[in-house]
């Protein structure tokens, strides 16, 4: 460990130990960081949700009776904290990128000939994939229908009225980094049910990984509204 970034190590340190105080003071100096980065990385504000989602890692989330791993164990301070922070940063987002273009649709066929040896026209769309969705969806419906009415509601704040962290954190009364670590915990959770209710309709493994494949480029009637139209969480108060 260099000594100059002792001071970064015992924050991360206290941090990764679940410290509110060592969190709130976190938050206050490295959100700007970790956002001018992703600014950096995406001019649009694209990365700003990756740069969000780096919190409820960084905090971590304990499996089951496991114990808690928080992404922070792996600073060993060998440079600023800062430095390290937009490197995990930058990392996840060319993983991000690398996925999207897993993802990308082949181009659509023309009637032009295909020459042999240059390659072959796609193939069909999948036939089960409508059935797929429709199982997914419903699955989907009854996970968040069986929500607390907490998690339901920090969940519309996010991902339905697409308010920032810390517009979610003022509804809820929350602290940001407790939104991005509960807003994970439902995410995993979420995933558990889903996957578990597709298995109570039969479904193997290969078919339990299609059915999540067709919702991760193109959800379909999937829609967010709908499935929160029940709890819609209020707007947040915002100073003047």
């Amino acid at each position: 460990m260099d000594r100059s970034h002792a001071a970064d190590v015992e924050l991360a340190r206290r941090c990764a130990a679940g410290d509110e105080q060592a969190w709130h003071r976190f938050v206050l100096e490295y959100r700007p960081v970790l956002y001018r980065a992703a600014d950096a990385l995406d001019r649009t504000g694209g990365a700003r949700e990756l740069a969000d989602s780096l919190y409820a890692d960084l905090y971590g989330i304990k499996e089951g009776a496991g114990e808690r791993r928080s992404l922070f164990r792996y600073f060993q301070g060998r440079s600023s904290l800062a430095t390290w922070l937009r490197a995990v940063l930058a990392q996840r987002y060319v993983d991000r990128l690398r996925a999207q273009r897993r993802l990308e649709p082949l181009p659509e066929e023309t009637d032009a000939p295909v020459d042999r040896g240059a390659g072959r026209p796609s193939d069909p769309p999948d036939p089960d994939r409508p059935r797929y969705l429709a199982l997914v969806c419903q699955a989907l419906s009854c996970a968040v229908a069986a929500l607390c009415d907490r998690d339901r509601l920090r969940l519309g704040c996010y991902y339905v009225q697409e308010l920032t962290l810390a517009e979610t954190g003022r509804v809820l009364k929350e602290h940001e980094a407790t939104v991005s670590r509960q807003l994970a915990r439902t995410r995993h959770a979420i995933r558990d049910e889903v996957e578990r209710q597709l298995r109570h309709d039969d479904l193997t493994d290969d078919q339990i990984a299609a059915c999540f494949a067709s919702v991760t480029g193109d959800p379909g009637p999937i829609d967010l509204n709908q499935l929160f139209v029940e709890r819609k969480a209020p707007a947040p108060e915002r100073s003047v």
